[in-house]
């Protein structure tokens, strides 16, 4: 299989496809040198820097990702231990969505939502289900309501590509070197070693206070959940490991200054534009200014 197939299998929210050259370019020197890399994803979402790293630095000797989305962490570990499975299986739901009149695929998708929102046992049926939504959704959004609903709206695609069988492959030999993690970003402490880089993506801060879309998880990631991160970040820098993390360039309506050169003053911080593209109305998509922290130098 070709690694350069390879690629997330889900569209996402805030993904790091069009920054990954911005990521790049302040990537630490270590993983341009032969050493062994441990490299850590605290938030991996999407995982487009992650299979970025995974298929350009042959020195990263160990992988952790982790997210407490549990539904995200079922379909790393589906992919990366049951590819074929996975694949016949989507291949079905996607035969049966395709060969559904016009006229009633949202009725077929709403009962995918609803089957999905009764949390089965079964990762491959979860993963299956997981693909689906992803591809026949509004955006590639994913929102929960506060008991941990997925309540997206239907997407209206005309011929959604719900199976991808290159792409599942490649990504599942890449996968094969990774540790995959549940829950709190704070435990993928416990992997860090000499020559550690974290990747920090977390749930991103609203431009302002009309701009949030509910939540990516029940539990929401608040400015206390940032500052509680910032907290770790300085743990992990004592430590001695490297750090970059990316986040909304967020402004602070009650202090008058932007949140995040607040709260990570010290370490050195860049702004990169990026594009909006989740909103409904075109005319509010555009470039917007994103916020990278990084706790080394790269000149």
């Amino acid at each position: 299989m070709n690694n350069n197939t390879a690629k997330p299998f889900v569209k996402w929210v805030g993904g790091k496809g069009q920054l990954l050259d911005s990521l790049v370019k302040r990537l630490p020197l270590c993983f341009f040198q032969n050493k062994d890399i441990t490299y850590i994803e605290p938030f991996v979402g999407g995982g487009a820097m992650l299979f970025y790293m995974l298929r350009t630095f042959s020195n990263i000797k160990r992988v952790v990702i982790n997210d407490i989305n549990p539904e995200l962490i079922t379909s790393y570990k589906t992919v990366r231990d049951n590819p074929t499975e996975l694949i016949k299986s989507l291949a079905s739901i996607q035969d049966e969505y395709m060969a559904t009149d016009d006229d009633k695929k949202k009725d077929y998708y709403l009962q995918i939502r609803n089957k999905y929102n009764t949390k089965t046992d079964d990762p491959i049926e979860i993963t299956t289900m997981f693909f689906f939504l992803n591809r026949t959704c509004f955006n590639g959004l994913y929102r929960v309501n506060k008991t941990g609903q997925f309540n997206v709206p239907y997407g209206k695609y005309k011929k959604p590509n719900i199976c991808n069988s290159d792409i599942i492959l490649a990504d599942s030999e890449l996968l094969q070197k990774v540790e995959i993690l549940t829950g709190d970003f704070e435990q993928t402490f416990n992997f860090a070693g000499n020559n550690t880089f974290f990747y920090f993506d977390p749930p991103y801060r609203p431009l302002n206070c009309t701009s949030n879309f509910n939540d990516y998880a029940k539990e929401t990631f608040n400015d206390a959940e940032q500052v509680r991160l910032k907290k770790y970040c300085d743990k992990v820098n004592a430590a001695g490991c490297k750090f970059l993390l990316s986040n909304s360039d967020s402004f602070d309506d009650k202090k008058q200054e932007f949140f995040f050169d607040h709260l990570y003053s010290g370490y050195y911080i860049e702004r990169v534009q990026a594009n909006r593209n989740v909103n409904a109305n075109g005319a509010k998509r555009g470039k917007i200014n994103e916020v990278l922290v990084r706790n080394f130098n790269i000149d």
